[in-house]
């Protein structure tokens, strides 16, 4: 095994060390939580609005009904904010909280210093 690739499984073996209330453990439950994710944000990155049901449209191989319990127990435990729009207050924008800003930006910091 090269030094690259232990350095990539000691990443991943510490990251599934840390509590199960992490958001390091909730994202990567699954693809569909994994997939929210980066969904979630790339449209902060980008500065684009995300809206509930846009969200669960664009998950794919989820159905809508599981897509909205990841959404409300990623809310529930913190990591995303849902916004109401002020032109209607039906449509509810989804947003990373500045905890888990800061968390996944730690989180890429440390895949650029890993080599494979």
């Amino acid at each position: 095994m090269s030094d690259g690739s232990k350095d990539l499984l000691n990443f991943w073996e510490d990251q599934m060390k840390q509590s199960h209330t992490s958001s390091n453990y909730f994202f990567r439950k699954s693809p569909s939580h994994y997939h929210m994710m980066l969904l979630v944000m790339s449209a902060y990155k980008l500065n684009e609005k995300l809206s509930v049901e846009g969200l669960k449209t664009k998950l794919f191989k989820t159905s809508r009904p599981k897509s909205a319990l990841i959404i409300n127990e990623a809310c529930e435990k913190g990591f995303f904010r849902l916004e109401k729009t002020s032109t209607d207050q039906r449509i509810k924008n989804i947003m990373p909280s500045e905890t888990f800003i800061n968390e996944f930006k730690e989180y890429l910091n440390t895949l650029k210093k890993i080599s494979y």
